[in-house]
């Protein structure tokens, strides 16, 4: 599949690079942004997945959340898709901020009429690593993923739903419980339709009462100053309660101060690229 290059800077002794494909999954144009370690000239290097909240592109990441020195001591890719199709003329997707474009939510939609385009979880576990794998100098067996608000959903629904696939998980104030918040309930509505049960394919607490894959050592950073916290659109002690159940190791920070911007992710990423390649480089 033909990539082209949109952008490439030279970055922590590597590159901080943006490619551009047809993609087949969202019959569209799709960005994402790569960021290649130094190792990365000369060996195979794992690779770390980051998915992006509501309204964010390829960009907010790479440009906020100071990964690269991390990843490129670590010696480990960086892949940052966007996190919806875009310039599909459908009727209504740019109406909110929080469904539609900017929203897709990471889930394969099978409502008319998101359901030819908005198919980004099979974009993320399918399509896109496909895409990496052949044409970056990545180990297929190290991956790993992360994300933040509506993309730390996505981060943590595709290690549960996928068990062995994904070596790390880790997110920054996810959306534990999509199915039970006004965020989560609006996107399953329109995406998936009005039978609740659909939903629970998508949602990380119902998952997590299911999971009975490899141990999967998860990461989760909080801010205790997020105002979608304290607005119950996050609401993190659902996953924590059923984790602890099913014995699934977590460990959850709630960050004093911190509230739900990139000033809050930036702080602490260098702890997640950590905690990912403890697992990468086993």
């Amino acid at each position: 599949m033909a990539l082209t290059q949109v952008s490439s800077n030279k970055c922590a002794g590597g590159f901080q690079k943006v490619f551009e494909h047809d993609s087949t999954e969202l019959k569209c144009k799709m960005k994402f942004a790569v960021f290649l370690p130094p190792k990365a000239e000369t060996g195979k290097c794992p690779v770390f997945y980051w998915l992006s909240g509501l309204t964010c592109t390829e960009q907010n990441f790479i440009t906020k959340a100071g990964s690269q020195l991390a990843a490129a001591e670590h010696g480990i890719i960086i892949v940052a898709p966007d996190t919806s199709p875009r310039g599909c003329s459908i009727e209504g997707e740019d109406e909110t901020w929080d469904f539609g474009t900017g929203a897709g939510f990471y889930v394969d939609a099978t409502q008319d009429p998101w359901k030819t385009n908005y198919r980004m979880y099979s974009y993320v576990t399918e399509e896109l690593p496909k895409l990496i794998n052949s044409n970056f100098p990545t180990d297929p067996d190290r991956m790993s993923i992360s994300g933040h608000s509506m993309g730390g959903h996505g981060a943590l629904i595709c290690a549960l739903k996928n068990p062995g696939k994904y070596k790390a998980v880790s997110a920054f104030a996810p959306i534990c419980n999509p199915m039970q918040c006004p965020w989560g309930q609006k996107a399953f509505s329109g995406y998936l339709g009005p039978d609740r049960s659909a939903w629970e394919a998508y949602d990380a607490t119902v998952l997590a009462g299911s999971y009975s894959g490899p141990q999967l050592d998860i990461l989760i950073d909080q801010g205790r100053d997020d105002q979608f916290l304290s607005a119950s659109q996050l609401l993190p002690d659902n996953l924590i309660s059923v984790c602890s159940e099913k014995k699934i190791p977590v460990v959850f920070r709630l960050q004093p101060g911190y509230d739900h911007s990139y000033f809050f992710i930036y702080s602490f990423m260098n702890d997640h690229i950590k905690h990912h390649a403890k697992y990468l480089n086993a």
